[in-house]
């Protein structure tokens, strides 16, 4: 018991000796305001510093204080978000400043089991707002904390189960600095980022080595471990690039799937990849939407793809031309002049295809 509790002692005092002098320079660092600390905690959830940074100096120019980002339109907001993934991080965001706006007069909660209410908050990002805005004595757990600790205590229990999640969070908590949390926090993040890195971590200089048991043991690639594997469905996407006078038609996703609240086009799923024209004719909801509209297929671009954690999806880009609208059925598609698409936000797929053409139309 004396040994572990050395062990953990010396963890603490060494990592915030190396953070001294090593800690990453980023704009919200130090910051008190917890309404830039919770918006910059929401866009790194899932993304790379150097992805989400400039998200954040948008995000905090376009709307400086919570009450702006509460009346922003919905569309805008998610706009701004296009390209950065997770969409209803966006959109919890939006509710959230929604909420402290009108239920909280404006003011961002300062206690951990007020924070940890706010839509898309959980243990993590409340931790983190609570350390470092308000100085509160709670331990933040990332995916850098579960390599950082699981390297340099040896645990070999999941990190993806209930017990191994109950396991670090108690042992992040015993080993924070309660005097300093937010610093303590920020220290052991930074330490995971830049030096105990998954594939190349910095071991020939590192103050935790001598105690380090991965590092002792040689298990350093092997930890941190995860018990599940993903399995990734795919998907095929047929989207309908109907284009009529100069407009073409855009439709906004509002089912509970993917991509919830962006916007995209007539859309297609099938369970295979449609290749000709007469396959892509013959589909029921071809004949259903287009009926009566003269319309013919000019061109489809070769397939393109975007993984997401759970799905990869398989999209064709056709291009139709149509001589009168019909659509009596579809009252939530929207003609769109082509100059005005780059208003609205897209999943990145479509995104990639407009503004890289990467593709090329085969032409019919």
């Amino acid at each position: 018991m004396k040994s572990r509790k050395q062990k953990e002692s010396f963890f603490t005092k060494n990592l915030l000796l190396w953070h001294k002098s090593s800690h990453r320079p980023l704009p919200w660092k130090g910051e008190k305001k917890p309404y830039l600390i919770w918006l910059s905690e929401i866009i790194l959830q899932q993304t790379r510093v150097g992805q989400g940074l400039p998200y954040f100096e948008k995000f905090k120019k376009k709307y400086p204080a919570v009450t702006d980002l509460a009346n922003a339109p919905e569309d805008e907001v998610m706009k701004l978000w296009e390209g950065l993934g997770y969409y209803s991080r966006a959109r919890n965001l939006h509710a959230a400043a929604k909420y402290i706006s009108n239920e909280l007069n404006g003011i961002f909660p300062d206690q951990y089991k007020e924070i940890i209410k706010l839509k898309g908050v959980g243990p993590y990002t409340a931790a983190a707002i609570a350390s470092f805005a308000f100085g509160l004595p709670y331990a933040v757990v990332d995916g850098n904390v579960y390599r950082v600790l699981s390297r340099y205590f040896g645990i070999e229990e999941p990190i993806d189960t209930t017990s191994g999640k109950n396991k670090f969070a108690a042992l992040a908590q015993a080993l924070l600095d309660t005097e300093k949390p937010g610093t303590y926090n920020q220290a052991i993040m930074d330490f995971g980022a830049t030096h105990c890195l998954p594939a190349m971590p910095k071991c020939g200089d590192c103050l935790l080595k001598n105690k380090c048991t991965a590092f002792q043991k040689n298990t350093i690639s092997i930890l941190p471990i995860k018990s599940k594997k993903i399995i990734k469905r795919q998907r095929f996407f047929n989207y309908l690039l109907i284009d009529f006078e100069n407009k073409i038609y855009i439709k906004k996703r509002t089912q509970k799937d993917i991509w919830q609240n962006l916007y995209d086009f007539p859309l297609i799923e099938t369970d295979k990849i449609i290749d000709g024209q007469p396959a892509l004719k013959e589909n029921i909801f071809f004949k259903k939407w287009l009926a009566g509209t003269g319309a013919k297929i000019r061109g489809v671009s070769a397939p393109m793809k975007q993984d997401l954690t759970h799905q990869r999806i398989i999209a064709r880009f056709w291009k139709i031309e149509i001589q009168n609208p019909g659509f009596p059925i579809n009252n939530n598609w929207k003609a769109v002049p082509h100059k005005n698409l780059k208003n609205f936000a897209f999943p990145k797929v479509i995104d990639l295809y407009f503004r890289k053409k990467l593709l090329p139309l085969k032409l019919f």
